[in-house]
Order: structure tokens, then C-alpha cells, then sequence
């Protein structure tokens, strides 16, 4: 796709490696476990780090805006690398979902306004799409867009949405509302007049949601007026594919963590991964963790090269595929742990929960399986 900055391989593995490095120094167990008992749900030095360090929250965003102009190949390496630590932080909020709003509603002004602060690190920003159902569907979108003054920042909105990552921290909400035209894209401030949110209590600690609320909340439109069905697909697809590469690092890691503890752990006087059963609990883990690593680096190639028809059908397989094999690895992972893998002490429940959280995150297995058909042409 024209505007892209592409890497080499080796560029993309020094970037994966570079990365890595900085998460096992900040993202490890025990700095997990207390990052998710805050009240904020994520280390702010961390973020300035991720910023100023590794300039992470500028990767995809063009370089006019202040980012680096990368493309979803090299989003997906570092995702690979946050879904195999852990990570808690805004990244996946404001970058994958609110970043990609931006650029893929088309307005410059909007991008003008609110990348430059994303790609520093000084702005958190979060996407409020699903409400009751947890659904991404255009005709399920309740709330409401009014207009109340001239131009795009005069209009209010009122109504509930819910699942919302990051809500609660997040400067900057991306709303989707409906008007007379149909569903929009809309940005409301941090602190505006009748803005609440209040988080959820959820399965998985280390990716916080929240219940907002908006009671003729000023907002601005993004975009064109109407044209939030496209671009909530094309969202949609995006975030997927993010989602794909970061259940594919957190499968990656369940399977080492078996893997070594098979090799070291005994009983009846041999290690157990010299007993076919948990052999075959390996071997199955690692097929289904190079079909979601294929899945969700071909989406990011077809994402890049631009073509949005293959793109589509590329994000929904690797969707499907990558929710899967995340959370086929991180049960297994458990089983071949035995009764200590089922233990709070243990690592491996907080794979399973941010396996199964974001299996459901949009909307489930049943509407992934949906888009997946819909996008083949069933």
C-alpha cells in the first residue's frame, strides 16, 4: 500500500527483539500481577517508555502525524511480542483500535487533531463500538447523535456502551452513534459534560473494559456523517488481525512454558514429556500454533499490499483460526502443568483468561464464524 514504510526481515526481527528485551525487563510475571491490582490497570512509566524509548504508539501512524508511516506487519510483531508478556497497557486500545479509527475514517483534520498526541504518547484514546450484546453491528447501535450547533463539532450524544478497552483511562473516546444518516464515528474529550465510565469487573485482569455512558455528552464528528457501517468493517478487520498476532505471541508462550516443564518435570522415574500422551499434547499445540502464526502474518501482508477484498476474508481467517489455537494452547497448557498449572500461584490461569477474553472480544465464536461465512460469499 503507497505511504507504508516496509522492513526487512532482519529489521523486523531486531524490532521483535528489541521489544522482547524491553517486556521481560517491564512486562514480567510478578510486574503483571501488580500492574492488574491498580486501579489504573497499567504502569504509566511503562507507557512514557513504550513512547519515548521504542516511539511503539507512532508505528502504524504516518509519519505527517508524527509516527513512523510502519505497516500492519510490523504492528504484528509487536504484538506478538505484548501478547506473549502480558502486556497491560493502553497499546492495544490506542493503537490497534483507536489509531486505525482515525486513519481509516479518512479526516485529516481529526487525524491532525488527535495522531500526533497518540504517536508521542501523551494521548490514550479507546473505541466505544458494542453496547448490550457485545455485538460490532451496525443495527444494533443505539445511541444517539444529535445536532446541536454548526459544523462537526456540534453535535451530543446519549446512550450506553459496553466492553469498552481502556474506557475508564482513555483521553480521548471514539464513539460509534447513530444519527439520521445512519451509524458515525464520533471523538469526545476526556472530562466532557456528561461522560461517565465505570469499569467492569471481567475474567481477565491485564485488559481493562468499562460501561460509558454519555448523557448529551458533547462530541465531534469523525468522517463522513453515515458512513460508520463501512467503517466500523473495516475497523472490524483491522482489529482482528492486531488481536490475531497477540493470540498468537500468548500461544507461542503457553507452549514453551509446557514444553519445559515437561522436560523437567518427573514422575515414575522419567520426565513426563517421554510419555506419549503429553507428547501428543506438545505436538497438537504446535500445529496449531504455526497454522494462527500463518494466518495472522498473511492477514498483515494482504493488509499492507492493500487489497481489501482478500484482506477481509485474510483478517476473519486469522480471527478464527488465532482464537483457536490461543485458547486450544493455553488449556493444554494446563494440563500438561497438571494440578499446580491449576493454581493461582501459577502463570498459566492468566493465559487461559486472556485467552478466553479475547476469544469473545468481538462478539464471540459464533459472529466470528458468521463473518468468516459472510466474507466467502455464503
Amino acid at each position: 500500500m503507497t505511504g507504508i514504510t516496509e522492513l526487512s526481515e532482519s529489521e523486523l526481527r531486531e524490532l521483535r527483539s528489541s521489544v522482547r528485551d524491553f517486556l521481560e525487563a517491564k512486562s514480567s510475571e510478578e510486574a503483571v500481577r501488580k500492574v492488574i491490582e491498580t486501579d489504573l490497570g497499567y504502569d504509566p512509566e511503562v507507557w512514557s517508555q513504550m513512547a519515548e524509548q521504542l516511539r511503539l504508539p507512532g508505528l502504524i501512524i504516518p509519519e505527517e502525524y508524527g509516527g513512523d508511516g510502519f505497516g500492519q506487519v510490523a504492528l504484528g510483531a509487536v504484538l506478538e511480542e505484548t501478547g506473549r508478556a502480558l502486556l497491560c497497557s493502553p497499546f492495544f486500545a490506542t493503537v490497534v483500535l483507536g489509531a486505525q479509527a482515525l486513519l481509516a475514517s479518512g479526516d485529516e483534520e481529526a487525524c491532525a487533531a488527535y495522531l500526533p498526541g497518540i504517536a508521542d504518547g501523551t494521548t490514550t484514546a479507546a473505541l466505544a463500538v458494542s453496547e448490550r450484546t457485545g455485538a460490532w453491528d451496525p443495527v444494533q447501535i443505539e445511541t444517539r447523535a444529535l445536532r446541536r450547533g454548526e459544523g462537526d463539532a456540534g453535535w451530543e450524544l446519549t446512550g450506553t456502551k459496553s466492553f469498552v478497552i481502556d474506557g475508564v483511562s482513555a483521553d480521548l473516546l471514539l464513539v460509534i452513534a447513530r444519527t439520521t444518516a445512519g451509524p458515525s464515528l464520533f471523538a469526545v474529550d476526556r472530562g466532557a459534560a456528561g461522560l461517565t465510565a465505570e469499569p467492569l469487573e471481567t475474567l481477565d485482569g491485564t485488559r481493562r473494559m468499562a460501561r460509558v455512558r454519555l448523557g448529551g455528552t458533547p462530541a465531534r464528528l469523525v468522517g463522513t456523517d453515515g458512513a460508520g457501517g463501512r467503517l466500523m468493517a473495516r475497523i472490524l478487520d483491522l482489529a482482528v488481525t492486531g488481536l490475531a498476532a497477540e493470540q498468537t505471541g500468548g500461544a507461542e508462550l503457553c507452549l514453551e512454558s509446557a514444553t519445559a516443564y515437561a522436560r523437567t518435570r518427573v514422575q515414575f522415574g522419567r520426565q513426563i514429556g517421554s510419555f506419549q500422551a503429553v507428547k501428543h499434547k506438545c505436538a497438537d499445540m504446535l500445529v496449531q500454533l504455526e497454522l494462527a502464526r500463518a494466518s495472522a502474518r498473511e492477514a498483515a501482508v494482504i493488509a499492507d499490499k492493500g487489497d481489501e477484498t482478500a484482506f477481509a476474508v485474510a483478517a476473519s481467517a486469522a480471527h478464527v483460526c488465532c482464537s483457536r489455537a490461543y485458547m486450544f494452547a493455553a488449556a493444554e497448557n494446563i494440563q500438561v502443568h497438571g494440578g499446580i498449572g491449576f493454581t493461582w500461584e501459577h502463570p498459566a490461569h492468566l493465559y487461559f483468561r486472556r485467552a478466553k477474553s479475547s476469544q469473545l472480544l468481538f462478539g464471540g465464536p459464533h459472529a466470528y464464524h458468521e463473518r468468516f461465512l459472510e466474507r466467502l460469499g455464503f
